[in-house]
């Protein structure tokens, strides 16, 4: 028989030339996708992180406030306690001149001197420099008037029982808005991690899609959620005491 020499065609298929190029961009692809899964996890904790400080401040202010706001009550209650003895003070003034009047229009001197003395005693120790200031005036009002002018109808004198609560119900409420606002960043740091867990959601699966167009379409979805948390928690201000 003779031998016959069988040609090998060293041709070789467009097809497996196309071979590599393919597996070198799905490499690509899949690499790009561990990137993005890692920096989003990443993005995922700083986020819950700097929610949970704006949580933590909030209840810091919250308590803060509830404490002063108890203090301010407090020192509310002094005022009306010491606006209700000065007020008994100036009835025991108005009682004592009335008495002396008296004792003046009977000539007795003695009863006088005893009053004046009783006098000036109540006032060094019973009359506030508060109230005796709101005795000139009201002293000063009843010559303009021609009228009986009570030192209580001085409305800076009254204020003055209360400044002390007021101001610190005023620091109260701002240290409440304050812890308002951190409530409201911690929420919306917790929507950004929402939206982050959503994108490794969308990463994680995108491999079980067989179409190479669908996996494009579910990872531009996710590249799109990605920017728009990344966005938005950059808008969020940074709470105080973040690094320590």
């Amino acid at each position: 028989m003779s031998e016959q020499i069988v040609e090998v065609s060293r041709k070789i298929p467009e097809q497996l030339m196309e071979v590599p190029k393919k597996k070198k961009s799905f490499f690509t692809f899949e690499l790009f996708i561990v990137i993005m899964l890692g920096i989003t996890a990443i993005c995922t904790a700083w986020a819950s992180w700097v929610g949970s400080v704006h949580a933590s401040n909030q209840n810091e202010s919250f308590t803060i406030s509830n404490n002063i706001s108890t203090e301010a009550i407090t020192y509310f209650n002094l005022g009306t306690v010491q606006r209700t003895l000065d007020a008994i003070t100036y009835d025991n003034l108005n009682d004592i001149n009335l008495d002396i009047e008296l004792a003046r229009l009977r000539g007795d001197t003695d009863a006088v001197d005893i009053l004046i003395w009783k006098r000036s005693n109540l006032i060094g120790h019973n009359v506030s420099d508060n109230l005796y200031n709101a005795i000139v005036w009201a002293n000063e009002q009843a010559e303009i008037r021609d009228e009986n002018v009570s030192p209580f109808e001085n409305e800076e004198f009254m204020d003055g029982y209360f400044t002390p609560a007021n101001e610190l119900l005023s620091q109260s409420e701002h240290i409440f808005n304050d812890g308002r606002q951190h409530g409201s960043h911690s929420r919306s740091f917790g929507l950004a991690t929402v939206i982050y867990a959503v994108v490794l959601f969308l990463l994680g699966v995108d491999n079980s899609f067989k179409t190479w167009r669908y996996r494009f379409i579910v990872f531009l979805i996710a590249i799109a959620a990605f920017l728009f948390a990344t966005v938005y928690m950059f808008t969020i201000p940074l709470p105080e005491g973040l690094f320590g």
